[in-house]
């Protein structure tokens, strides 16, 4: 394309100028050929606008003969380059599709089979564990009553305890549990006067923050053993036997005072950080420990209010996550990928 030059009168100039126009733009081939014509002839600065701006510098009698043109001109300029545009447009879809070109001829890609996603999986081994030790599964329900989340677990109402927990509240008196707890007393009024042994797996929810190490929604697998003469050795000793099996017999494990209302004493037990090998990182909170499980004995209220007799049973709870037993056993280092429903993630736990 070359600039145009104005030469002759106004209105031969216009009739060469669109004659000129309308062969350039037969060879444009490219969008940037594209570019360059728009901007050669219909632009700011193209020759057309020039000649459009210069129509007040024309005696009087030429300016309607030579804006009447002008302005016919590029009507029809611009018709030609939106046909032009959308064939190079078709064009270059065309190239695009014949170097991607599909053979149906060619047998499908076979699909893999699906596969647990890493939640499920850590629970089946969190259930085959327990199992050995004779814990069976009991599963309870994840809307509660306040009664249930919190009352009969010795936090009455305006317990400054239930702070611990950032509720999601349906009503006043039904709630998304925060916890796993409810099930003790659901399953202890269900198999009084029977010794209790069993672990209540289940999801939780609270009205948190999300960060790498926290989510709002998450799996809670809830321990609980009722009998005659349990202790707090036997607490211990199911924690660490559980910590050795599923995380390895290596690890270093430490049992630590703490406070629940719903037991009493209460303890945590914390496992060196597989991550960062107890060197401090954002998931331990650089403290080269990280909390695997909240513990202690039922509280003598809980074990009345499920109707045992505290005086003649006593009993030990324990509570342990899901995705944070994961994140150490597996290396990962944010628990948002667990719910990010990434592919790249979830395919390596196939």
């Amino acid at each position: 394309m070359t600039e145009y030059a104005p030469r002759n009168t106004p209105l031969e100039q216009l009739a060469q100028l669109e004659t000129e126009a309308l062969q350039a733009l037969e060879q444009v081939q490219t969008p940037e050929d594209l570019d360059r014509w728009y901007h050669t002839y219909l632009g700011r600065k193209g020759a057309l606008t020039a000649i459009l701006r210069s129509v007040g510098s024309l005696p009087p009698e030429e300016r309607p003969a030579v804006g009447g043109r002008a302005n016919e001109a590029k009507r029809r300029l611009e018709a030609a380059y939106d046909a032009r545009a959308e064939a190079v447009r078709q064009a270059q879809l065309a190239r695009e599709l014949e170097a991607g070109a599909i053979d149906v001829t060619l047998p499908g890609r076979p699909v893999g089979p699906g596969h647990l996603h890493i939640t499920t999986r850590t629970l089946r081994q969190i259930y085959a564990i327990f199992a050995e030790m004779g814990f069976q599964v009991y599963e309870a329900r994840d809307v509660e009553t306040d009664e249930m989340n919190f009352g009969l677990l010795n936090m009455p109402p305006h317990h400054p305890a239930r702070e611990m927990w950032d509720t999601f509240w349906i009503t006043d008196e039904v709630l998304l549990r925060t916890h796993t707890s409810p099930g003790q007393i659901r399953v202890m009024r269900e198999r009084y006067p029977e010794p209790i042994r069993v672990i209540l797996p289940g999801k939780c929810y609270r009205y948190e923050q999300i960060t790498a190490r926290s989510e709002h929604q998450f799996f809670q697998v809830e321990g609980l053993a009722v009998g005659r003469h349990i202790t707090m050795t036997d607490l211990i000793g199911t924690l660490t036997a559980f910590a050795r099996r599923f995380y390895g017999a290596e690890r270093r494990i430490r049992i630590r005072g703490s406070y629940f209302p719903f037991t009493e004493p209460s303890i945590e037990a914390d496992i060196d950080c597989i991550l960062c090998g107890g060197k401090g990182c954002r998931v331990c909170k650089y403290s080269g420990w990280l909390e695997i499980a909240g513990a202690g004995m039922v509280h003598p209220v809980v074990l009345a209010n499920g109707g045992y007799d505290p005086n003649e049973w006593s009993g030990f709870a324990f509570g342990l996550g899901v995705e944070r037993p994961a994140m150490l056993k597996y290396g990962i280092d944010d628990i948002r990928l667990f719910y990010g429903n990434d592919l790249r993630f979830l395919q390596q736990f196939g």
